[in-house]
């Protein structure tokens, strides 16, 4: 068992770290690769658009973040990353809908989400029980004491550990020019994270809604399809787009040329 020196002061440390670090990659990546999708979300989408990620991320992460640890033996008022993930989306999709924006805005900030997570989760295991983000006990070699000395998955690390295998691969797919990573980079992160935090929600002792299902179970199911749903449709209107860019015109009776006129 890893006994861990905890202390909620750590929490905004590792906050800030995350900020900064997301900061910076999101910086480089911009002038590595992004720079044209930066040009054209920022042409497009206007000053309302980051209202609209603002305003929808903090009222989504501390909703649903309250909405599960009310319901603990200890109610408590909390915040939540797949919260603040589901509330950006939904406030940004319903400002594109009525704008008539089409398309993926979101992959500017991809790089920095997922570096943000990969940083910020060790300062969730770092604060300890106080931030209501520890494990279920397990007797596996790497669980963690958080000062109740009970051996617990460290699932803070679990968390961003696939987040940083994800980021690995988003990099490798930016450096080959993929299209998935460039057009279609938000739609994989926001599949990518859904489908691991579901994973690792069953081992969080947290109250149960559905059977075996949490509250945030049900909100990264939602993460997923959506990544998902709009992958494949944003992917089909792209290939639509290049068919017709490819296709050349067929010369008809108005193109032959006029010969032999008496």
């Amino acid at each position: 068992m890893i006994v861990v020196p905890t202390n909620p002061a750590w929490h905004p440390v590792f906050d800030l770290a995350a900020w900064a670090c997301g900061a910076a990659v999101g910086y480089g990546l911009y002038r590595w690769r992004l720079r044209a999708a930066v040009e054209d979300v920022a042409g497009r989408t206007g000053a309302g658009y980051f209202v609209a990620l603002g305003v929808g991320a903090a009222a989504g992460a501390w909703l649903a973040g309250s909405l599960n640890t009310l319901n603990l033996s200890a109610p408590t008022l909390s915040h939540s990353v797949a919260g603040a993930l589901a509330g950006a989306i939904v406030a940004v999709e319903a400002y594109k809908a009525v704008r008539g924006i089409r398309g993926s805005t979101g992959g500017v900030f991809v790089g920095s989400l997922a570096t943000g997570v990969v940083v910020g989760r060790f300062g969730c295991l770092m604060a300890g029980l106080p931030d209501f983000t520890y494990g279920t006990p397990t007797r596996l070699p790497w669980a963690v004491d958080l000062g109740d000395h009970v051996g617990r998955h460290p699932v803070q690390v679990y968390e961003s550990l696939s987040v940083a295998a994800f980021l690995v691969l988003y990099l490798a797919g930016l450096a080959y020019r993929a299209p998935w990573a460039l057009r279609r980079g938000f739609y994989v992160f926001v599949a990518w994270y859904g489908a691991q935090r579901f994973a690792w929600e069953f081992l969080k002792p947290y109250p149960r809604l559905i059977g075996p299902l949490n509250l945030f179970h049900i909100l990264c199911v939602g993460l997923v399809v959506y990544g998902c749903v709009y992958f494949v449709r944003d992917r089909a209107l792209w290939r639509a787009r290049l068919a017709q860019e490819r296709a050349l015109p067929v010369p008809g009776p108005d193109h032959v040329p006029l010969r032999d006129l008496p």
